[in-house]
């Protein structure tokens, strides 16, 4: 792998711990485990009221009992996103080899990507309101605005710096993790909680997205023949950013170095991916990484499993990479996990950064046959051991919100 000396951009980060709460139960290593296995996470939904909807499939967290991980005096302030976001946040600083109090000061900043914030908590007050003809439940303000995770991840651990929510439909993860690494590469601030948020898997969002018509109703299928939509998924993947100098002062191996990050907006349509926008968002993280097309061993892909967007972003991968487009082993993880929306793209580098650990990666599932329309190696079905020295993470959102992540063994 080529790297030039030295990073213009500022200081080398790490990512030093992470956390998650997904359809396959919390802990980071659950997940990774699915992936790499290709095993679902996708099971018959399950709803508090009754559903009339087509799509009768989510990837849910399973067993979730938010008391059993958040204090009493908390919970009442914490829709469901938020849960998942305490719950990855603790794993999190605790591989990242902190205490509640440790990573606190003026110098940590929490930011939490969300596509939606607290739905639950909107749709029950709505609920409430048109058919229980009562008020919303008096917390409900606080419970659902989409700062509430990254506010109350601050208070819970003292931390003083910016603390702020994106909102970038399914590039928020990714930008909140892009956008600590510019942070503390600037001096701005030493530490961060970073990462992405989401829980509306429930009755009104569903039947949303079945208005939009593409929700498969039996299987995700990215970039094969037959593909007919995506799952809907929930959860949170949280991350600790610091200095590479930091971790090593305090003797803490980090997990991997956060090395490039681009964004872009295609600003040409509500729903549709462009290819200028997706491919130049990939040749920006590779410039901020100092890195060339073939130094990255693998790419865990935005793949939706919709008609346009696997053609979009196959074509973008080709058109940054070229050839070596055609064969570097490339995947989407959302058959396993689903589509978690603003907290999708945190989940799926968690999975690139164990594929970078392990040296594995992980299959695209469900997988019947090559779409000559999407060239590329989508490692179907069975999982490809693989020299992985970077590996990309790609998420293209709605509003043609681009953002593409990179991560590289830790030096």
């Amino acid at each position: 792998m080529t790297r030039a000396s030295g990073r213009t951009a500022g200081r080398r980060v790490v990512i030093s711990g992470m956390g998650v709460a997904s359809a396959s139960g919390l802990g980071a290593d659950r997940l990774w485990r699915a992936a790499r296995d290709g095993l679902s996470q996708v099971r018959p939904l399950e709803t508090r009221r009754p559903y009339d909807g087509r799509i009768k499939i989510a990837a849910q967290v399973p067993d979730f009992d938010p008391s059993a991980h958040i204090e009493g005096n908390i919970l009442p302030f914490c829709d469901p996103f938020t849960q998942f976001s305490v719950v990855a946040a603790d794993e999190a600083i605790a591989q990242a080899g902190y205490d509640r109090k440790g990573i606190a000061g003026p110098k940590t900043a929490v930011i939490i990507g969300t596509g939606i914030g607290g739905m639950e908590t909107i749709e029950d007050g709505i609920y409430r309101y048109y058919v229980d003809k009562i008020r919303p439940e008096t917390l409900s303000v606080p419970k659902l605005i989409p700062s509430a995770a990254p506010t109350t991840l601050g208070m819970r651990y003292s931390c003083l710096g910016p603390t702020f929510a994106i909102g970038s439909a399914c590039s928020s993860a990714s930008q909140a993790l892009g956008l600590g690494m510019q942070m503390i590469r600037s001096g701005m601030i030493e530490k961060a909680i970073v990462g992405g948020a989401e829980a509306c898997v429930i009755n009104a969002t569903i039947r949303a997205w079945e208005g939009l018509r593409v929700l498969t109703p039996n299987l995700c299928r990215p970039f094969s023949l037959g593909r007919n939509g995506m799952s809907l998924g929930e959860g949170a993947a949280i991350f600790i950013l610091e200095t590479a100098e930091a971790a090593r002062a305090r003797g803490h191996v980090p997990l991997c170095e956060l090395a490039g990050y681009g964004t872009t907006s295609d600003a040409k349509d509500p729903v549709r991916p462009d290819l200028e926008g997706a491919s130049h968002a990939i040749e920006l993280a590779l410039e901020d990484a100092q890195l060339r097309p073939e130094d990255i061993h693998y790419i865990n892909a935005h793949g939706t499993a919709t008609h346009a967007n696997d053609i979009t972003e196959s074509e973008a991968i080709i058109r940054v990479f070229g050839d070596y487009g055609r064969s570097v082993p490339v995947s989407s993880t959302k058959p396993i996990h689903g589509h978690a929306l603003g907290a999708s793209g945190g989940l799926e580098l968690s999975i690139a950064i164990n594929a970078l650990r392990e040296q594995i990666a992980p299959p695209t599932i469900n997988f019947i046959e090559a779409d000559t329309r999407c060239p590329i190696n989508a490692t179907p079905n069975i999982a490809q051991k693989q020299k992985i020295e970077a590996a990309m993470s790609n998420s293209f959102a709605f509003g043609g919100i681009n953002a593409v992540l990179i991560v590289t063994h830790a030096e």
